[in-house]
């Protein structure tokens, strides 16, 4: 067993899921870890929300500022998903060259080798600064997390920015946004046995189903080069309360992701007026309580940016271009910071995350701990950019 591989098996055994977002745990661990290595670190938190603590730790001082970034919390682990696991989440297992557990791949893999990379800064006295942050709150849109710590000033101006996600070792330069919202349909209800004499809100419901699937498919007419199609996806669905009676209420969640250039405000209007259209009297349909988070694209444009996918390129034996991210991350709450570029790295597959047995490649979780810690060798320790 690495030194990796070791703290990435403790990362994963501390549970730090979201909902709840109490991260208070992992940051202490965190915190600690970077502290004894030679770290100047800050466990920070909002007061809205103290047990969603962030860490923020630096070595070396003045320019290049570089910032790494990953998040602890994860999603929750469902009761459905839990007996499909064939080993316990939060026991990190070693198989057939992979490491399987909660947030293996999202994204305490990456932070870990963001972690080892940041000892291995500490070792020497840098030429410039690095920055790591380990952020909560992002899976649930980072607002008390990343967001809270740009707007209170605890980040400073970057040079470069990585923010850790499941690219495969690729450089990413952009990622599709979100929009969430509740549909609701009423009706009125009735005994099982004479089920005319209600208004089945179930069935109003799976008209709107079929209209937003329909828009689902639609919207691969609009497809971004990097990120991918726009998708419309019905995540939850709740209703009704016992089989021998109609029901009269039903409500959807839904998830509509959206690729750069496309407008919040008008793809909810675009959802509102589909929506309206579903809505067959006297069942009512409404839709409601819409979230969304930013999309984020940007184009390499320093040296510092260049020669980091350079390096990255080179050493994956990949192309030197950048590629787009389809989930989202927290790189658009961190684009005021970027006086330099920002981009997405880290090991793995967004498919592997938010279900059972997710893993990350022992092996594609090595090369990026190589790629970082070479890297940032070569920049910060070398007097300047050898590539």
């Amino acid at each position: 067993m690495t030194e990796l591989t070791e703290l990435l098996k403790t990362l994963i055994s501390i549970p730090s899921t979201n909902p709840t977002g109490d991260s208070r745990s992992i940051a202490q661990f965190v915190a600690q870890w970077l502290q004894e290595i030679g770290g100047a670190v800050q466990v920070l938190a909002p007061s809205e929300k103290p047990e969603a603590q962030s860490v923020v730790a630096r070595v070396g001082e003045g320019s290049p500022v570089i910032m790494l970034h990953a998040h602890t919390d994860t999603v929750p682990v469902t009761r459905t998903e839990a007996a499909a696991w064939t080993s316990d989440p939060f026991v990190g297992v070693e198989r057939n060259g992979n490491m399987y557990g909660k947030g293996s791949v999202d994204d305490k893999g990456t932070l870990a080798a963001m972690m080892i990379t940041f000892k291995k800064l500490c070792a020497h006295r840098p030429n410039g600064t690095l920055i790591l942050v380990a952020a909560s709150e992002e899976k649930v849109g980072g607002q008390l997390g990343t967001r809270w710590l740009v707007q209170t000033g605890h980040l400073p101006l970057c040079d470069l920015i990585v923010v850790g996600a499941q690219t495969f070792n690729r450089v990413a330069t952009v990622h599709k946004g979100v929009m969430r919202a509740t549909v609701t349909t009423r009706g009125r209800s009735a005994h099982a046995t004479n089920p005319d004499r209600g208004i089945n809100a179930i069935n109003a419901m799976a008209r709107v189903i079929l209209t937003l699937e329909d828009y689902h498919r639609q919207l691969a007419q609009h497809s971004h080069p990097m990120t991918g199609n726009p998708t419309c996806n019905i995540g939850v669905i709740t209703g009704g309360s016992t089989a021998n009676a109609v029901a009269d209420q039903c409500t959807i969640e839904l998830d509509r992701r959206m690729v750069p250039g496309e407008e919040p405000l008008q793809v909810q209007r675009e959802l509102e007026q589909l929506v309206l259209s579903a809505q067959i009297a006297p069942s009512t349909a409404e839709i409601g309580g819409f979230l969304y988070s930013s999309w984020f694209e940007a184009e390499i444009q320093t040296e510092l940016g260049q020669a980091f996918l350079e390096y990255a390129s080179h050493y994956t034996n990949t192309p030197v271009q950048p590629v787009g991210y389809w989930p989202g991350s927290d790189a658009k709450h961190l684009t005021e910071l970027a006086r330099g570029d920002m981009v997405i790295f880290g090991a793995g597959s967004y498919e592997a995350a938010h279900a059972a047995d997710e893993y990350v490649s022992i092996a594609e979780l090595t090369t990026c701990e190589a790629v970082l810690s070479g890297f940032l060798s070569r920049t910060l320790l070398a007097g300047g950019l050898h590539v």
